[in-house]
């Protein structure tokens, strides 16, 4: 099992290929995922604002299924944590009280304003962009990294994607460093 241990915030695990990808990085054991009960459903939530055109049960189905396959990255007793943290945005606070509460090493998210250097400063906790957290992963497996990248567009259907069609989307989704130097590795 991985030891690098990583709370996913709710913003990754919306875009559907990113959150993808994180997913079968961690399915091949090169870091730990983590996540609370309410981080999952602030994904749900946002998930569903913005992809109005599928059903709702649809996309909680794929929560679901996420969960069961990651059955010990719910981190639970995060809650008296969470009042003793302070955040520009108090209702952030819950993502840092998870980590804290889950023994992470980082967590990776697209809000890096929301958890500013100086709040965290006496925390053991890094808190990374995922075009940083996917070049560091990289950077360590190469060849995982890019036999998940390829497996990926394997089992995508409707429509189906080419490796290159994934780096294309991950681009879009916001993590556009990963995707040029993956993209010139396949």
């Amino acid at each position: 099992m991985a030891r690098y241990a990583v709370v996913l915030d709710a913003c990754v695990l919306v875009p559907v290929t990113l959150a993808d990808t994180l997913l079968r990085l961690a399915e091949l054991g090169l870091y730990r995922p983590l996540w609370s009960k309410r981080i999952l459903a602030e994904a749900t939530k946002a998930t569903v604002e913005v992809h109005p055109n599928i059903p709702r049960e649809v996309l909680e189905q794929r929560f679901r299924e996420i969960e069961r396959a990651f059955e010990d990255a719910c981190v639970r007793g995060w809650h008296p944590l969470e009042h003793g943290l302070t955040l520009p945005d108090p209702d952030d606070r819950h993502v840092v009280a998870a980590a804290l509460a889950g023994g992470a090493d980082a967590i990776v998210t697209r809000n890096l304003r929301d958890y500013p250097r100086g709040a965290l400063a006496d925390l053991t906790i890094e808190v990374t962009h995922p075009d940083d957290f996917l070049l560091d992963q990289l950077d360590l497996a190469p060849k995982a990294v890019l036999d998940a990248i390829e497996q990926q567009a394997a089992n995508t259907r409707q429509p189906s994607l080419t490796p290159r069609d994934v780096i294309a989307r991950l681009a879009r989704c916001g993590v556009p460093t990963f995707a040029d130097k993956i993209g010139r590795m396949i």
